[in-house]
């Protein structure tokens, strides 16, 4: 198998001062950066997903502002592909799965944000695609939501996500397991 490193979304917006800010995404982005340093160590591939809004009346990743940045604690190197997307699925209308293919490809390391949105999303259209999916769970990060007047805490939010596709979608790990494979 050959493996890629997918980081999602970790653009500027989602850092405390940002427009969408999500709980320990400081922590989940020195992760996303220990599992990049390993991949550009092992010379494995990195593919780098910037979400760009294009819905009228957006409140984040705006396109040509600060918050849409990649942050630079993973910045992109040169020959670093930056898929960009407009929707939570990183393969929605993007060259994401032709790029992986000419690659070949076929294990996918997963990390970024939001856990509950675009990496559930990207993982489950990773998973109909036929990729073998792996989740890094300290290497993501979500926020609180509410439901029916109920306010749902990030925490319990990625529990119960990280849950919901480490079968059959992903094997969920976290960067120190990863690291040590």
């Amino acid at each position: 198998m050959k493996t890629g490193l997918i980081i999602v979304d970790v653009q500027n917006d989602y850092f405390t001062s940002g427009s969408m800010e999500l709980v320990e995404m400081d922590k989940a982005a020195s992760n996303c950066r220990k599992l990049l340093d390993s991949f550009r160590t092992n010379e494995a591939m990195v593919i780098h997903i910037q979400h760009i809004a294009t819905q009228e009346g957006a409140t984040f990743f705006v396109a040509n502002t600060p918050g849409s940045e990649i942050h630079h604690s993973v910045k992109p190197q040169e020959n670093e592909p930056v898929i960009v997307k407009h929707y939570p699925s990183s393969f929605r209308e993007t060259e994401l799965d032709q790029m992986l293919q000419e690659l070949g490809i076929d294990e996918l390391v997963i990390c970024g944000a939001m856990s509950h949105m675009c990496i559930d999303t990207t993982t489950r259209a990773a998973f109909d695609l036929g990729y073998k999916c792996c989740v890094v769970s300290d290497a993501c990060a979500t926020r609180d939501l509410e439901f029916n007047r109920k306010v749902v805490k990030a925490a319990d939010v990625q529990a119960a996500f990280m849950a919901a596709l480490s079968a059959p979608f992903a094997q969920v790990s976290s960067t120190d397991e990863i690291l040590d494979r």
